[in-house]
């Protein structure tokens, strides 16, 4: 939290229960962290110092009277697409630039629950709409290992603030990748939950059928404690699962002797850096160093088609969500226009920006009559395929071993001119939402300075299992304790 070491969730918790230091002044540390860095980085969107403050000192007569626990008085930054009561949620959008939602995700209510202490709502791609977080209305969040590169997306904003120690931790949302992939690019460990483990309530939607809640945190220890906090059943979300939640700290003990793990082939795209292939393979290595059976000839056939599918399934979800910014329920609305039908298409073209256009063009197109059965239907059966073959290949596995990304960073401006190139970026990691599988993406080396992840999937609800190798990895390895020098 300072331009010293970095503290993780579990080691502020110990400082905290032990009185060596106050939720008022790791939450103050935070603050000037933001102060100081964010006219380079640019990761936070709003600021919530004086809430933040008031949180920190209820956290710490809480946890003077015994009742703290591993949140309690621990900064926390928020993805801006989660509901935040009395404080504004842009989504990155002109569109929802200046709406303060009345009411708390759940995520929210069982973090406040905790004791959290937010400091802010972080940057994005808008409406999580993109993979590098130069799509933002307002500005683009830059990566804290190079200053010319992105941090990823959509969830960046979140992943180059706890790169950079701007809070402890992080919640992100992940659509296609949106948590992992930044987590790959920034050197965070970033934890996507199987749909339906953590309430989608309050989550402003993208694609309902895929956009899943998650953390971001500096080591898996970490991303287990949060999970503990955010999980569990939830009325209000009709996709929300009523299984029991377990403590997910309690595999953490580094054993994965004996465990399969699968490395599916289709996951080393063609156009891969050579660097990136070389560290994943050096990880696996590692694993199988560990006492992991490690089987390198696992197929996943239909995974090529993954990208195209999420590219149907995704923009058609979206086109149906965001009919509802119409400038007359709440957002941004167009006053000067001559009828109800003008000011609602004047209001969509200045509130949305490019990408977001694209993509509901590219859903109502999908939706469309004529193009319906031969597009979205039959994504919606590939889907179903892809889903199969990751149930075929757990009858064997325990877990399946990828990379994140099949690059390093790229630089700002690279790809933004090039859909097609942007959206290959989340390659490795689509079909596991399409299939609605947990997945964590964890350090694993580096190129030329630049962050590599590995990318661990497990079977549904099955999170134990990929915190557990996770860990035994980073028990192993230092990558992810390396910070960034700003």
């Amino acid at each position: 939290m300072s331009d010293g070491k970095q503290l993780t969730i579990h080691e502020a918790h110990r400082l905290l229960a032990d009185r060596q230091v106050s939720s008022v002044e790791l939450t103050r540390a935070a603050l000037e962290r933001i102060d100081k860095i964010e006219p380079s980085v640019r990761a936070v969107v709003t600021v919530t110092g004086e809430m933040a403050m008031e949180q920190a000192r209820a956290a710490d007569q809480r946890i003077a009277s015994g009742n703290g626990n591993p949140l309690c008085g621990i900064p926390v930054l928020i993805k801006d697409v989660i509901s935040t009561r009395g404080v504004r949620t842009t989504c990155s959008s002109k569109m929802l630039e200046n709406y303060v939602p009345p009411y708390d995700a759940t995520v929210m209510e069982r973090l406040s629950g905790c004791g959290a202490v937010m400091v802010g709502k972080t940057n994005m791609d808008e409406f999580a709409m993109g993979s590098s977080t130069e799509n933002s209305a307002f500005f683009v969040t830059h990566n804290p290992w190079d200053l010319g590169r992105v941090p990823g997306g959509s969830s960046g904003g979140s992943a180059a603030a706890v790169a950079a120690g701007e809070a402890i931790y992080a919640l992100g949302s992940d659509t296609g990748g949106s948590i992992r992939q930044p987590a790959s690019f920034c050197s965070v460990t970033g934890l996507k939950p199987t749909y339906g483990r953590v309430s989608r309530y309050g989550l402003v939607a993208f694609a309902s059928s895929l956009d899943q809640i998650g953390p971001l945190t500096s080591d898996v220890t970490d991303a287990a404690l949060v999970l503990n906090a955010i999980s569990g059943f939830d009325r209000r979300d009709s996709t929300s699962v009523p299984l029991p939640v377990t403590d997910y700290t309690c595999g953490l003990n580094g054993d994965i002797k004996g465990l399969r793990l699968g490395v599916p082939g289709e996951y080393f795209v063609e156009g891969m850096q050579e660097e990136v292939i070389r560290a994943i393979q050096a990880a696996i290595a590692r694993l199988e160093g560990l006492g992991a059976v490690i089987d390198w000839e696992v197929s996943l056939p239909s995974t090529p088609y993954a990208l195209a599918v999420y590219y149907i399934i995704a923009p058609s979800e979206a086109s149906a969500n965001l009919a509802r910014y119409d400038g007359v329920k709440y957002g941004f609305s167009y006053q000067d226009a001559d009828s109800m039908w003008r000011a609602m298409e004047k209001t969509r073209q200045y509130g949305f920006g490019p990408e977001v256009k694209r993509r509901i063009m590219l859903g109502t197109y999908a939706l469309s009559a004529g193009y319906y059965d031969a597009w979205y239907l039959k994504a919606q059966k590939v889907r179903t395929l892809i889903r199969r073959e990751f149930d075929r290949a757990f009858e064997s596995y325990d877990a399946l071993i990828t990379p994140t990304s099949p690059t390093v960073p790229f630089k700002i401006g690279e790809k933004v001119d090039d859909p097609l190139q942007m959206y290959l970026s989340d390659v490795c990691t689509l079909p596991i939402n399409i299939a609605g599988l947990p997945a964590i993406s964890i350090p694993a080396g580096f190129a030329d300075g630049l962050p590599i992840g590995l990318q661990i999937i497990g079977k549904p609800f099955d999170e134990e299992t990929i915190l557990k190798i996770a860990h035994a990895y980073q028990q192993a390895t230092d990558w992810h304790k390396m910070r960034p020098g700003i």
